[in-house]
């Protein structure tokens, strides 16, 4: 297991925004800091994730000082996200869906970072942790 270093970003007019150093395009954001790390532990797996699919290696985690000693990082807070613990084995699955509904999940997918895959299993994962936390 690999742990990777996320930045999180904070304007006084949006969310909380994480970003990885190590990894582009893995990005995501949240209301709040407690959501935000959630969500950078969710799409850090799922990057990591669709890597291995793809059959790309994932790249070592750069040192806390390698990824602050760049200017442009010093603006956010740093925080350590632990990959993942194990890996599960992937299925796969049939599903149907409309043709305009799938332009749309890829066409979102892809401007924010994720396979189609990665944006299911992530909008799986919110709606049943949204589900959770309003019982």
């Amino acid at each position: 297991m690999r742990d990777y270093i996320a930045l999180i970003h904070k304007d006084a007019d949006s969310d909380f925004g994480v970003s990885f150093p190590d990894l582009p395009g893995c990005v995501t954001a949240g209301t709040t800091l407690d959501e935000a790390r959630a969500l950078a532990q969710e799409a850090l797996a799922l990057h990591l994730q669709g890597m291995a699919e793809d059959g790309e290696a994932a790249p070592e985690p750069s040192s806390l000082e390698a990824i602050m000693s760049e200017r442009a990082n010093r603006d956010a807070v740093a925080a350590v996200i632990p990959g993942s613990r194990g890996a599960a084995k992937a299925m796969r699955i049939s599903v149907t869906f409309p043709e305009d509904v799938l332009g749309e999940v890829d066409a979102y997918a892809e401007a924010h970072g994720y396979t189609r895959s990665g944006f299911l299993q992530a909008a799986a994962r919110r709606a049943m942790r949204e589900d959770e936390t309003a019982a």
